[in-house]
């Protein structure tokens, strides 16, 4: 998932950043509501993390007027405020749902992924398959005609973006953006590498690649 956590306390987001990361999700981060909300409203997430409590702008403002523009990308809303009427108040906002601080990570990963699989069929999904190349996100196993495929947790994202996508073309922007958290080209070789790997590992020893380079577009996951 590409996730934008708006949290002021840095140490917190710092850790928040990191644990998804590791949970396979690509996170940018906004420390005040000003900004936040101009990230929110330029770039395309799949949730939302927003604190109530922002400098320059408090939350609440921010998913109100996210959703008068009809921008319907789900918000779980983290907060210290956990009377019934803070929460009442946050979910009447447009909140999708509200987390009281302090709360335990997989509590927060696990009601972050629910919003996700609502509003994405494609999130929605575990496992994804292709021409007998087999992806599952919750074991993390990937399989090829029933061979296992060992891969870098960087190269499992990779494949399960470009499977999410398969028979679409992938641009080398998609990839830095949702893969690499990068916004812009910085004249890397990154995945020129990571995709020769990749191939290397799913397609050697096969008659029939499935990963295939579109000249001048980016890449594609096919039969």
């Amino acid at each position: 998932m590409k996730i934008l956590l708006i949290e002021d306390d840095r140490e917190a987001a710092s850790y928040l950043i990191q644990a998804l990361d590791e949970a396979g999700h690509v996170t940018h981060h906004a420390s005040d509501g000003e900004t936040g909300y101009a990230m929110a409203s330029s770039m395309d997430y799949d949730v939302l993390i927003v604190d109530r409590m922002l400098p320059r702008r408090d939350g609440l403002s921010i998913i109100e007027s996210l959703r008068a523009e009809e921008d319907k990308t789900p918000v779980l809303i983290l907060s210290a405020l956990g009377e019934v009427d803070d929460r009442v108040t946050g979910l009447r906002a447009g909140g999708d749902d509200y987390l009281v601080k302090p709360y335990a990570f997989t509590e927060l990963l696990a009601r972050v992924e629910v919003l996700a699989r609502r509003s994405s069929p494609a999130e929605a999904a575990t496992s994804f398959e292709v021409g007998g190349l087999s992806l599952d996100r919750l074991s993390r196993k990937v399989e090829r005609d029933g061979e296992t495929i060992l891969l870098q947790p960087r190269e499992f994202r990779l494949l399960e973006y470009l499977m999410k996508n398969s028979g679409k073309v992938v641009t080398r922007t998609m990839l830095l953006e949702n893969v690499w958290d990068y916004h812009f080209d910085p004249q890397t070789n990154v995945i020129d590498v990571h995709m020769s790997r990749l191939r290397g590992k799913i397609d050697k020893g096969y008659t029939n690649p499935l990963l295939h380079t579109i000249r001048g577009a980016g890449y594609m996951i096919r039969e």
